[in-house]
């Protein structure tokens, strides 16, 4: 799974993380790479902790905590 978070106020204003890896939503908390971005976030490194709360299987509705750590240059 890719994804990229738009960030949309403050200092990072108009720059992205991007988000790879395997998502497998059934595990409680699971771990993704941050492997770029663009902008201010450009040659980011780091690792995104997913969470989730819960997960409705008829809808495919997931209610899910990310926190990510990054360093960028």
């Amino acid at each position: 799974m890719e994804m990229n978070f738009l960030f949309t106020e403050g200092k990072f204003n108009g720059s992205e993380l991007t988000v790879i890896g395997r998502n497998p939503i059934l595990n409680k908390v699971r771990e993704m790479s941050v492997v770029g971005g663009n902008g201010v976030c450009r040659l980011a490194r780091g690792y995104a902790r997913l969470r989730t709360y819960s997960f409705n299987a008829t809808n495919l509705n997931a209610i899910m905590e990310y926190h990510v750590t990054v360093i960028h240059y």
